[in-house]
């Protein structure tokens, strides 16, 4: 396993993380034994960082977390995210980012892993009524409790990600981050660069579409993706063009389009740490395989060429959500 820090801080993890929403929710039925024995597998390979959120599955994706690593808790950074609010019947109350709010679902999250520290908690969604300076000072209250070791953000903008620095140091920034969903590099990746803080891509598969595998829009009533303009109609169709390409330059490199895919984001920079999602443990070591990836600077202009930026069709989130939480 390789490793790498986040940002300037002492949290040193390995260079790949496992992102753990998919065990219980967006991406068809939950299947907690292959998914507690995938946690397992990923430890036993070097995995160090997995990634949940109090939202996932309703709380339901902390617990499986928990009971996962109980007995191996020394072994894994646990990271977490709050502030999207949801009923238990899945349906969203709003994004919360008030001082009292941060202190109840850090405790909250804390019952649901079996813990009693949360090793990076981040801010999942801004609070545009809440300023940001009082959010992230109640989550570095919790620093000073002992019941969060470091602190994040995830889809943050730049002046947002500038004002909570300064209030307490922001560790990471997790935000959608991979060939097909470039956003970050508008400015948010050389800020982070700036101030010294590491970059955590979640989907840098792009929802599995960069895998190769997913050749039909046709998914299940419980996939997220049914709901996704990437992945619907004439938006897919062309989507599918760009992968075509990818998986002509990962058979010349002699790799899966996954590998060639994640290669590239690790390839972006020292300070980027990837968390691939997956509930399975074939893909999780097809996944590790792309460490093992070395693209040259010809290789890395020749994946530009095939995907480059702004080569995606489609919002990545349906339009009601993309609102509603300020993306």
């Amino acid at each position: 396993m390789q490793y790498r820090r986040l940002g300037k801080s002492s949290l040193v993890v390995s260079a790949l993380g496992l992102g753990c929403m998919g065990m219980s929710q967006s991406y068809g039925t939950p299947d907690d034994q292959e998914s507690v024995a995938t946690i397992h597998h990923a430890i036993d390979r070097g995995i160090t960082m997995l990634d949940t959120a109090d939202m996932y599955g309703g709380g339901t994706n902390e617990e499986l977390v928990g009971n996962a690593v109980a007995k191996r808790r020394h072994e894994v950074v646990i990271a977490t995210k709050f502030g999207n609010m949801r009923q238990p019947d899945g349906r969203f109350l709003g994004v919360n980012g008030k001082a009292e709010y941060v202190q109840s679902a850090c405790e909250a999250s804390l019952q649901r892993l079996k813990i009693s520290t949360i090793d990076l908690f981040y801010l999942h969604r801004v609070d545009s009524g809440t300023p940001i300076e009082e959010t992230v000072g109640a989550m570095g209250r919790l620093i000073d409790q002992g019941k969060v070791r470091y602190l994040g953000l995830s889809e943050a903008g730049s002046q947002t990600i500038r004002r909570a620095h300064a209030t307490y140091p922001i560790t990471a920034l997790q935000s959608e981050y991979s060939l097909w969903t470039r956003d970050p590099e508008d400015g948010i990746l050389s800020t982070c660069r700036e101030l010294g803080i590491g970059f955590v891509p979640y989907s840098p598969l792009g929802r599995g579409i960069l895998t190769g595998q997913v050749k039909s829009a046709e998914f299940g009533p419980k996939d997220f993706r049914r709901m996704s303009p990437r992945f619907q109609g004439e938006n897919f169709q062309k989507n599918l063009q760009m992968v075509t390409r990818i998986e002509e330059i990962a058979k010349e490199k002699r790799c899966t389009p996954a590998q060639l895919a994640l290669a590239w984001v690790l390839a972006q920079g020292q300070d980027i740490v990837p968390i691939p999602g997956t509930k399975r443990r074939t893909y999780l070591d097809q996944n590790l395989g792309a460490l093992e990836i070395s693209l040259t600077p010809a290789d890395l202009q020749e994946i530009e060429s095939a995907a480059p930026k702004g080569a995606a069709v489609g919002a990545r989130y349906p339009e009601e959500y993309m609102n509603r939480l300020g993306i």
